[in-house]
């Protein structure tokens, strides 16, 4: 056997399989909670361990993600709201970031303050497509150097000023990773080389930088942030298949929504038209969750009239219970129940909200009518008998359609 350790450092849980490369067959699985507290190593090794008991198998390659600590925290500073900005939002989602703020045009004082209030760890800064406007983008890298800016910047702006533009902010002392243009040009959304630029700066600045453990053994096996890496494996997954696919990933805090669809005709309305279409996309809904965000899923579904007459008191006291204690496990049948209910409708809202486009700035939204694989993730999937995940699949299906 080819054995190789396939570990995610979550922010609750770590978990870790043990995968046989050469048959494709998974031999090993274990979870520890994450040991944020102390150091994330101890429980990343405690979690190997279990999964590989029995093995008798010591050196494998280890491929490691990580959202520990709040996973990557990025902020885009655009040129204007519903092109650029909106372009670089979409790159940033695809690159595993959590998108905390959004900023267009040119940058003034309160504009730095509410930039330094979103508490950043990588700035995404673009504007212009090639040979368009450099002025914007030129008065932020500038704005940005003068303000002794410290948190890193990978710069994905108009390619005639790059240069220019990365001296300036080096000579000022900000750690700035020059990438490609994120919109060449109008209705072109290039996300590639910013993706890999931002990936590079999540694993030499931010993992390190997070403080999630003592020495850098952490930071050497870390290879992707998580979202990142599901992306990824999302892409393959779809080109295996050769077709659309979605993914729902219900998390505690987040539901997580990928897709990839083929372009075609659908690649039409005012939205695409300028900022382009991305075609491999991921969506973060910081409201809708299984604990801490348990209570924006029962507000979320009254909005989207998804509830039945007389379930929104009882369910909302059940979100209430678990986000008042996100260790809580359900014990009897009334409570799972509810964190099936829960789920579906926190997938539900999600991919209805994917669809809809307006979280990644497509106008005309991501048509999903011909996606062939629909895969449910995270752990009140991954741990419920087969029935309870087909039953919420189905109504998630269902209530799209």
């Amino acid at each position: 056997m080819t054995l190789a350790v396939c570990a995610d450092v979550g922010s609750t849980y770590t978990k870790a399989a043990v995968v046989d490369l050469a048959a494709g067959v998974l031999v090993g699985a274990a979870a520890a909670p994450t040991t944020v507290g102390t150091d994330v190593l101890r429980g990343l090794d405690a979690a190997v361990a279990a999964a590989a008991a029995g093995l008798g198998v010591r050196d494998m390659p280890w491929y490691v993600c990580s959202s520990a600590g709040g996973g990557l925290r990025l902020a885009v500073i655009g040129y204007e709201p519903l092109v650029t900005a909106q372009a670089g939002r979409r790159v940033g989602l695809s690159a595993g970031a959590h998108v905390v703020h959004v900023a267009a045009g040119r940058l003034g004082a309160a504009d730095l303050a509410a930039l330094r209030g979103a508490r950043p760890d990588v700035v995404l800064l673009v504007g212009g497509t090639d040979g368009g406007d450099a002025e914007t983008i030129t008065h932020n890298a500038t704005r940005l150097a003068r303000a002794r800016w410290r948190v890193p910047v990978v710069l994905a702006g108009n390619g005639d000023v790059r240069a220019e533009l990365t001296a300036l902010l080096e000579s000022a002392g900000v750690p700035v990773t020059a990438a490609d243009n994120v919109l060449p040009r109008i209705g072109v959304l290039a996300p590639a080389s910013a993706r890999a630029a931002i990936r590079a700066v999540f694993l030499r600045h931010v993992i390190g930088g997070k403080r999630l453990s003592r020495g850098s053994r952490f930071a050497r096996l870390v290879r992707a942030a998580t979202p990142d890496a599901v992306l990824t494996g999302v892409e393959v997954l779809a080109d295996t298949i050769g077709g659309d696919l979605a993914v729902v990933d219900v998390g505690g805090a987040t539901t997580d929504v990928y897709s990839v669809l083929t372009p075609d005709e659908r690649a039409t309305g005012p939205g695409r038209a300028v900022a382009g279409s991305l075609w491999r996309a991921r969506t973060v809904e910081g409201d809708l969750g299984m604990r801490w965000s348990a209570p924006g899923v029962v507000r979320a579904a009254v909005e989207e009239r998804l509830l039945a007459p007389g379930e929104r008191d009882d369910l909302a006291a059940a979100a209430a219970r678990r986000a008042a204690d996100p260790a809580f496990l359900a014990a009897d049948d009334a409570e799972r129940a509810a964190d099936e209910r829960i789920a579906t409708l926190a997938a539900t809202v999600a991919l209805r909200r994917h669809a809809r486009g307006a979280a990644t700035g497509e106008r005309a939204g991501r048509d999903l009518r011909d996606v062939r694989l629909m895969v449910g993730s995270g752990g009140v999937l991954r741990h419920a008998p087969a029935e309870t995940a087909g039953r919420v699949l189905a109504a998630v299906l269902g209530a799209h359609a």
